[in-house]
């Protein structure tokens, strides 16, 4: 791992962008802001629901960006049965999060609204369905008192007027029952997003908001799922999608692979959460996160190919605040070193295999949709000939018979 460094002159490129301007509108000194609401309908009760393990240096920032819209923030820490090589023996983060959670409550939350929920040992790993942190997110769930529920993870962001449009759409039709989103996932720096195949495929969608009153229940973690009293899935009902017009231009910011220590967590906890699918991801981690490999292999989802490719939009202002704070040394990360990255997205070649590959994905989805239309026709022309069999059999038995 020659390429985590202390990442120090990498920090000060951050911050040089920042201060440029160059990752967004936000200005530094808005950073905590208020929601800012000015519509005539009233601000949407809204739970922000949050499992954690092993959150630094995310936690306060991601806390500190819902805030302002929250009717509540209930914060569910610790890991599930198989997270025992990333989770301390009694199954809580190995890093500060659990000290970093009690210190926000302490000293930066003056209406009271964030609730930390841990338990003595592991979380209970699978639903009744097989299902993985169903247990923790009904742990949330339960004790949800919002009008409804937004799942976010530890390292996902939003931008803030974004998040406004989202609670405007809600209040002015509150028979919404369900809002999904586009993501943006960033790799190893702010200014390198991920790309691939999985993700142009509808990986990228992500199943985050629900309407939340008494009856309802969180039946799944894996997707996403919430049902109403009757039992309906409420993306069944009026469920907005991220294609919806009403969603243009708003998406989820997931910094998923931007941490060197995060990527090692995150590896681990999936190759033994999921050993049948993520066997081989700490593996990948090593050859195409640590160094770079692979580099047409650069994103978790490693079966298919992927790519870096250069990113120069906005970010949410808690993001751009959290990477400042690491780079004066306020706050404590090691950042991976991108001179790698930076070489690879430098070189003309990279930057056509990038295209050729995003074209690519293009002709394999036909072909996989050539390949299942050839395969329906075999079943059906298979089902024609047994039944052409079956009718000539029992034709035979009754001939036998006469």
């Amino acid at each position: 791992m020659a390429s985590i460094q202390s990442g120090r002159r990498e920090a000060r490129e951050v911050r040089a962008g920042l201060r440029s301007g160059l990752w967004g509108d936000d200005a530094l000194n808005t950073m905590q802001g208020v929601s800012g609401w000015t519509s005539p309908e009233p601000m949407p009760k809204v739970t922000f629901g949050i499992i954690v393990l092993n959150g630094e240096p995310f936690t306060r920032y991601c806390l500190r960006a819902l805030y302002p819209f929250a009717h509540e923030i209930i914060v569910v820490e610790g890991g599930h049965e198989d997270t025992h090589t990333v989770a301390t023996p009694d199954g809580h983060s190995l890093d500060a999060t659990l000290e970093v959670l009690k210190r926000f409550c302490a000293e930066e939350d003056p209406e009271h609204k964030v609730t930390v929920v841990t338990r003595d040992g592991f979380w209970p790993k699978e639903d009744e369905l097989g299902r993985c942190k169903t247990a923790q997110s009904r742990a949330y769930a339960e004790r949800a008192t919002g009008d409804y529920l937004w799942q976010v993870d530890i390292d996902e962001f939003y931008v803030a007027n974004d998040v406004r449009r989202v609670l405007e759409m809600l209040a002015i039709d509150p028979v919404i029952t369900a809002v999904s989103f586009h993501q943006r996932a960033f790799w190893g720096s702010p200014d390198i997003e991920v790309r691939g195949w999985p993700l142009q495929r509808g990986a990228d969608v992500y199943h985050r908001l629900f309407k939340w009153t008494p009856g309802y229940r969180y039946l799944t973690h894996q997707p996403p799922t919430v049902v109403d009293a009757e039992g309906r899935d409420l993306r069944s009902l009026k469920w907005v999608q991220p294609s919806a017009p009403a969603m243009r231009g708003i998406c989820l910011y997931h910094y998923s692979l931007l941490f060197p220590w995060q990527v090692d967590q995150k590896t681990r906890l999936y190759r033994d959460q999921h050993p049948d699918v993520y066997g081989g991801m700490v593996d990948w981690a090593k050859s195409s996160y640590f160094r770079l490999g692979h580099p047409y292999r650069v994103h978790n989802l490693y079966s298919s190919p992927s790519w870096l490719k250069r990113y120069q939009g906005e970010h949410p202002a808690e993001v751009l605040r959290m990477m400042d704070d690491i780079g004066s040394g306020r706050t404590e990360a090691v950042l991976r070193d991108n001179q790698d990255a930076h070489r690879l997205l430098d070189s003309w070649w990279y930057r056509a295999g990038a295209v050729a590959l995003a074209r690519l994905d293009y002709v394999d989805r036909g072909r996989l949709r050539v390949t299942h239309i050839l395969g329906m026709f075999r079943r059906a022309a298979r089902r024609i000939v047994r039944e052409f069999r079956s009718a000539d059999r029992h034709r035979r038995r009754r001939g036998h018979l006469n």
